[in-house]
């Protein structure tokens, strides 16, 4: 079965915003898969958070990103830049 990954970004790093997300994500049917931390030099504290989601498509349905590429790719295209 083909994986489908969601990334959450959380700009305010604290236990409760960590534990509301993936208890939100895990009861819609995500598997938490990781956090990685940005930090910086200057703090020992993170800056932001990014946490991963995992889940499996069952056989027959595509992840929901590649149907929207394909619904975007059968749109009108966007401004393009030409160059001579």
């Amino acid at each position: 079965m083909p994986i489908e990954y969601k990334f959450v970004e959380l700009s305010i790093v604290t236990d409760e915003t960590i534990q509301d997300t993936v208890n939100t994500f895990v009861r819609a049917g995500w598997h938490w898969d990781g956090i990685r931390f940005v930090t910086t030099d200057s703090s020992r504290r993170p800056q932001m958070a990014f946490v991963s989601f995992i889940r499996e498509v069952p056989d027959g349905e595509r992840p929901k990103a590649e149907a929207k590429a394909e619904a975007k790719a059968d749109t009108k295209p966007g401004p393009r830049l030409v160059t001579d």
